[in-house]
């Protein structure tokens, strides 16, 4: 008896890890299927207010969330044609930014080349340099390069060579095939990832107009009064950090994108109208937002500026406004309702992201937080709320 209560702790152990393993698995092989549910979920919680707003006007549940659906692909399409535009712009200027950089490339060039000759003027001694120029073969005189250039003149055209034999063609087309198979396997991906996107707006009308009915079903499943509110109060408190976390970081972005676009409007930036947003919004990337943030006006700088100042303002600025939105406004408008201790964010962020990649790093902090929320509100897991809370 001893025994068996002595080896129920490593068993325990075993089952836990196994079953993280197996939760693991399944969230890695449906990644398309659970980024695509869990960010319904979160924009049908971001349209709550607007359902309700339409509902106090004595418009149907259904009619409302049928307007905040159509309101948010409205938003959707304007912003998109706006960026579609800014886009179209930037293609045709496409050519500019390719000579501009060529150019950045030769430059660049040749001061490595003037740096690696002011090394070896400092460096490498003057007898060993004088010793490897006269070792290098001299050039011919003029009289020889004439010769030369009459014995080739002279000289019969070469023959050209046969046709390739049919063995050959048939390889290439061989190898044509290989490419469009291999590009339509790349291709394929996006395919099943705009698919699963085009199911988001029906799945955000379902859960906007269908709550109430979900909620009540839901709570019928569990017996006691107790469990149902300790069930209500954690749906009301995934709502609430969800909903809080969306709109402050949407606020905080907004902030930004306002702020730096009036700058590189200032400093004359081409196509500032896209910029400005663009940096904004990867400004609030968790851990990568600084770099991320740059690189759009360092882009759009190409054509217009040349000398390192100018990008040394552009860069600094954008820092300035990251810095400041990060530790002033960012506690303010989303780390009041979040309260996750930096740890547990920066594991989520790393777990989240070996799972599905560049969405996880979206997702892993509303869905760390909603948890967090579950488990404040039902009293048998509170323990782990306090674990991952500040």
């Amino acid at each position: 008896m001893e025994k068996a209560v002595q080896g129920r702790g490593p068993l325990e152990v075993a089952g836990i890890l196994a079953s993280l393993l197996l939760a693991g698995g399944i969230l890695y092989l449906g990644r398309v299927f659970f980024i695509t549910f869990i960010a319904s979920i979160l924009l049908a919680f971001l349209l709550e207010p607007v359902v309700n707003a339409f509902i106090k006007f004595r418009v149907p549940r259904g009619a409302a969330s049928f307007l905040a659906c159509s309101l948010m692909l409205g938003v959707v399409y304007l912003l998109g044609l706006g960026l579609w535009m800014q886009v179209v712009g930037l293609w045709e200027e496409l050519p500019t930014y390719s000579r501009r950089v060529a150019q950045l490339v030769d430059t660049a060039t040749q001061q490595l080349e003037g740096v690696e000759k002011a090394a070896q003027d400092i460096f490498v001694p003057k007898r060993l340099r004088e010793a490897r120029a006269q070792a290098q073969p001299r050039p011919q005189p003029q009289d020889a390069q004439k010769t030369v250039k009459r014995r080739r003149a002279a000289a019969p055209p070469p023959t050209e060579p046969p046709g390739p034999p049919p063995v050959q063609e048939v390889r290439i087309m061989q190898e044509d095939g290989q490419l469009v198979n291999a590009v339509f396997e790349q291709l394929s991906g996006y395919y099943d990832v705009a698919l699963m996107a085009s199911f988001v707006p029906f799945l955000v009308y379902f859960l906007l107009s269908w709550r109430d009915h979900m909620r009540r079903s839901i709570l019928e499943l569990l017996g006691s009064d107790g469990q149902r509110r300790n069930m209500q109060g954690a749906w009301d408190g995934i709502a609430n950090v969800a909903r809080a976390y969306l709109v402050g970081n949407f606020l905080l972005g907004i902030v930004l994108s306002l702020a730096s676009a009036i700058f590189f409007w200032f400093v004359k930036l081409p196509y500032w109208q896209v910029i400005g947003p663009m940096s904004g919004f990867l400004s609030l990337v968790p851990y990568l937002g600084l770099p991320l943030a740059i690189i759009p006006p360092f882009a759009a700088a190409l054509t217009v500026y040349t000398g390192l100042p100018a990008y040394l303002i552009i860069g600094s600025t954008t820092a300035v406004f990251h810095l400041i939105a990060l530790n002033l406004l960012y506690p303010k408008l989303v780390g009041a309702r979040v309260h996750l201790n930096p740890l547990v964010v920066t594991i989520a962020l790393m777990g989240w992201y070996l799972i599905w990649g560049g969405a996880g790093l979206v997702l892993a902090i509303p869905i760390t937080a909603g948890m967090k929320a579950a488990f404040d509100n039902i009293p048998s897991l509170r323990p782990y709320g306090k674990v991952l809370g500040n």
